[in-house]
């Protein structure tokens, strides 16, 4: 029996204009999720989604509350169409999106949630000077091992920040310790493409960040998910909202397990991936992880419609 889960992409994923053909096809959506989130956020969210230049979307407290929305309006059309998963995860940025779609979250405090992160994050990059990049072709215990002896020589942090799939890991911290690693991880063959996040994402550099936050999520109402939720924190399933509240807290210092996510997904007999929302980036790490698989991307109006008729067409 086809298992399906929807994913969530985080940060990287948005593009300029990606809420344009959405919502030329669904104008209820604008004043549904886009007005919606201006009058929360205070500034015109709505308008950089559908004619933001990429230079807008360089500032992650931009970009994240914008990727974030995409999401949600995807998944209002797929749930239009009497749509659900079987379960839910979420890339870093993207488990806000999953929380709302598993009920343990209203949308609009996540929403609230993911620009204070973004805004306590970008403080962070501004001031230690940090720097984000993906190594692809090096195993993690040995990028491990490179950011310990980059740490111990240079007094700067440059920690593992992400497991993306067997072959890709992120690294994150300040800007000439992940510049070294970046140097050593090439001469040991291994390619390297930079990151612009804005911030120290998934490093100890947010510790303090990390305590901030934590006021505001205790204040947030979260419920028990109502359908099977993965953290990306952790690899494993999140039951509880308490359980929701430590996967988000633990999230801006601690690692993405994005393979041990789809792993367990695949465990539970997940044989179907939906990625809902901007770019096909999750999609292509499903494919490495689980070679195979069978998924689907949303980031066009024909891909969803294309998503939304086989979905349709293994629900009837």
């Amino acid at each position: 029996m086809t298992r399906t889960a929807f994913l969530f992409p985080g940060q990287g994923s948005e593009c300029a204009g990606m809420g344009k053909e959405l919502i030329a096809q669904r104008p209820d959506l604008a004043d549904t999720y886009y007005r919606t989130a201006d009058d929360l956020l205070g500034f015109p969210l709505s308008r950089l989604c559908v004619d933001g230049s990429p230079r807008d979307l360089e500032d992650p407290t931009v970009a994240q509350p914008a990727a974030f929305l995409t999401s949600m309006a995807v998944l209002e059309v797929l749930r239009g169409r009497g749509l659900e998963p079987d379960a839910v995860a979420g890339h870093s940025l993207g488990e806000y999106a999953a929380l709302v779609a598993a009920g343990a979250l209203e949308w609009t405090e996540a929403l609230w949630l993911v620009r204070l992160r973004s805004e306590l994050v970008a403080t962070v990059g501004d001031r230690v000077g940090s720097a984000t990049a993906a190594v692809i072709g090096l195993s993690r215990p040995d990028l491990t091992r490179l950011c310990a002896e980059t740490r111990a020589a240079t007094g700067q942090v440059v920690e593992v920040a992400g497991d993306n799939e067997p072959r890709q890991t992120v690294v994150s911290g300040q800007a000439e310790a992940v510049a070294r690693v970046a140097e050593e991880a090439r001469a040991a063959g291994a390619r390297v493409e930079w990151l612009r996040t804005g911030g120290p994402f998934h490093s100890s550099l947010l510790g303090e960040a990390e305590a901030e936050f934590t006021e505001t999520l205790i204040a947030t109402e979260f419920r028990d998910p109502a359908v099977p939720l993965v953290s990306g924190v952790t690899g494993g399933w999140v039951t509880t909202a308490a359980e929701a509240v430590v996967a988000l807290r633990g999230q801006l210092t601690s690692p993405v397990r994005w393979t041990g996510a789809v792993e367990t997904l695949a465990a539970s007999g997940t044989d179907r991936f939906v990625e809902v929302g901007p770019g096909r980036v999750l999609g292509g790490l499903v494919r490495r992880i689980l070679p195979g698989a069978r998924v689907h991307s949303t980031h066009t109006p024909e891909r969803l419609a294309r998503a939304v008729d086989d979905l349709s067409a293994t629900t009837v």
